[in-house]
């Protein structure tokens, strides 16, 4: 009897198969993966041709955040197949970084061959507001921790793809782009934690993105991320944080938010 568990790559494989059968989809072209306030936008991409439970698919978890929904959902948009993940793993779960990351590679065992990252997160700069879109040009890992294992030296250089972000600007012209930074989570940051992102060069502050976009690298998926603004950072309104007013922002954002996703993705 051999007990030893899966590899990463072994788990992954294993889901992109039951996710093909479950789905009717032998491979998927685009994967999108919702942050927290994303979920109302997701309909405006169409109607699912399937949607299965994440506990459906070997390696996953049950959605541990409130505001994300514990599905995947596959859609044909314009001739192409996506895969969209109504929640994420978040690093500060404790269940460790294979599992953050597993939809991801889950993704690229499936054929995807780009990705599209979303999150919700604290803004710095004086011209966000919360509502706002704002692209992802790199980022800053803070969580101390990476989702490669061994001597795999990847080069995260262009992490967010030139092209795809280009693409964006072209179908809407006001977007903004910014640093994102990922702090481990899940307490919100301190005045002086943010101020310490703003010496740094920081324009976003969130708990997800960074590790899954270093996987996907890793993967060979483009990257494109995107955050939505959903409150000033911690110091800058005066005003305490809370996760109702995230989710309360995404909601308020969703029609913005699914017609930037129903121009971009077809394109990508």
């Amino acid at each position: 009897m051999n007990d030893t568990a899966p590899s990463t790559a072994d788990l992954a494989q294993q889901a992109a198969a039951a996710l093909a059968e479950l789905t009717g989809v032998e491979r998927h072209d685009i994967a999108l993966v919702l942050g927290s306030g994303w979920l109302p936008a997701v309909d405006a991409l169409g109607e699912a041709t399937a949607e299965i439970a994440t506990t459906d698919l070997p390696g996953f978890h049950a959605a541990g955040v409130v505001g994300h929904s514990g599905k995947i959902r596959s859609l044909e948009v314009a001739g192409r197949r996506i895969l969209v993940f109504l929640s994420r793993t978040h690093f500060y779960e404790g269940k460790g970084v294979a599992a953050v990351v597993h939809p991801v590679r889950t993704a690229a065992a499936a054929g995807c061959r780009a990705i599209v990252l979303t999150n919700g997160c604290g803004g710095l700069k004086a011209t966000f507001e919360p509502g706002q879109p704002v692209l992802i040009s790199d980022h800053i890992n803070l969580t101390a921790t990476s989702p490669i294992e061994g001597a795999n030296f990847v080069d995260l250089t262009d992490l967010y793809s030139p092209r795809l972000r280009a693409l964006c600007q072209e179908i809407d012209p006001t977007l903004d782009e910014g640093v994102y930074v990922q702090f481990p989570g899940p307490h919100y940051e301190t005045p002086a934690e943010i101020g310490m992102v703003r010496a740094m060069g920081g324009h976003l502050v969130g708990m997800s993105t960074t590790l899954e976009a270093i996987a996907a690298r890793e993967a060979g998926l483009e990257v494109l991320g995107i955050s939505l603004v959903t409150n000033l950072a911690a110091g800058i309104s005066g005003e305490p944080l809370n996760h109702a007013e995230v989710l309360e922002a995404g909601k308020a954002a969703a029609s913005r938010m699914g017609d930037l996703l129903g121009r971009i993705v077809p394109r990508i």
